[in-house]
């Protein structure tokens, strides 16, 4: 979950101990707030962490204090692109990047050099996320960022190599995760991200059919991704008409790959992109709670995330395990003392609802 609480995009001596009573409430496995890789205009803002420089001794902290409680955790490598705040970011005075220019943002179309650029960036966090002592990383792949941007023709309107069919607008991405592939081995874990809407837009689709999925996913999961995580705002959602079966079971299907589902796990309110702080209370639902441990028996997916309810409750899943749930507090926005927002999203928002 975003924080926003990194200052000058340097992550704080608070966050250990934050991820740790995570570990210890019953997370097998922390996904970290997003951190943006080693590249000058990833941050979408100067309150995200960076995955690089002085914000590495902190995240080998964060990792070894996980490790203590007995859990694994991942880094999540984020670039903004389009969604970047060039006036409350590092390095204001450079153009943000994306595949190409949509909206008013001052934004440079990535050239040939610049994709290089960016796609080493990529691996060489991914590189310092193993030597520091994770247990692997997840790319952030969906809601709109940089490799999303490329999947989605409304931010991609490339006629290159990178643009045009759903084989093009892939290349990015099985480019980067090659390069990540090569620098850290065949044993280290390789998380992908993805979902069908975007932070402005819920109603975004990139896949109608199973077999559009899958010739999204696919060439994915042959460039190393291990494990794809299906984002949804409801789990409970069924994805393509004809089956009740989520994003992240029909991703597991087409690929063959393990996944994970998320999305309002334990709460009936759906997620409010860039309202999270004004929300109402969300309470347990445990009607949702049997549905899922349904859908995860037969198999439709490997692991369940969670998100806000641990912002509430870092002891949840003990909790939960145990039979505890009138131990439970709902959500509200006093477990979130930052907005989040997307301050670029308003600018290139219009050109993409036309």
């Amino acid at each position: 979950m975003t924080r926003g609480m990194s200052p000058g995009n340097l992550l704080g001596d608070q966050a250990a101990p934050y991820y740790a009573r995570r570990a210890a409430g019953g997370c097998g496995l922390i996904v970290t707030e997003g951190a943006a890789i080693d590249h000058p205009v990833a941050q979408p803002n100067g309150v995200i962490p960076n995955f690089s420089g002085p914000s590495l001794p902190v995240w080998q902290k964060v990792a070894d204090s996980v490790h203590r409680e007995g859990s694994a955790i991942i880094a999540q490598l984020w670039h903004a692109g389009l969604y970047r705040s060039q006036a409350d970011s590092l390095n204001p005075e450079q153009d943000s990047i994306a595949p190409s220019v949509v909206g008013r943002t001052p934004v440079q179309a990535m050239t040939d050099s610049m994709i290089a650029d960016v796609i080493d960036a990529y691996a060489r966090s991914a590189e310092d996320a193993k030597r520091v002592g994770f247990d692997g990383v997840e790319i952030h792949g969906a809601h709109g960022y940089l490799p999303d941007q490329f999947f989605w023709p409304r931010t991609n309107r490339r006629t290159d190599r990178y643009g045009g069919p759903i084989e093009n607008r892939v290349r990015f991405s099985t480019e980067m995760l090659s390069a990540i592939r090569r620098r850290v081995g065949s044993d280290f874990p390789i998380v992908f991200r993805f979902s069908q809407w975007k932070a402005i837009q819920y109603e975004a689709r990139i896949a109608e059919t199973p077999m559009e999925l899958e010739a999204w996913l696919k060439p994915l999961a042959d460039a190393g991704v291990d494990i794809f995580h299906a984002s949804t705002r409801r789990f409970w959602v069924a994805e393509f008409e004809g089956s009740d079966m989520n994003l992240a079971g029909w991703a597991k299907r087409v690929t063959g790959k393990p996944s994970i589902t998320v999305g309002s796990v334990g709460l009936d309110a759906p997620l409010e992109v860039g309202a999270i702080g004004d929300m109402p209370a969300a309470a347990l639902s445990e009607e949702r709670l049997r549905l899922l441990s349904t859908m995860f028996d037969r198999g439709d997916f490997d692991l369940v995330a969670l998100g806000r309810i641990v912002l509430a409750n870092p002891a949840w899943p003990h909790l939960v395990l145990d039979g505890r749930l009138d131990a439970l507090r709902p959500y509200d926005s006093a477990a979130v003392t930052q907005r989040l927002e997307c301050a670029a999203a308003d600018a290139f928002l219009p050109s993409l609802r036309n």
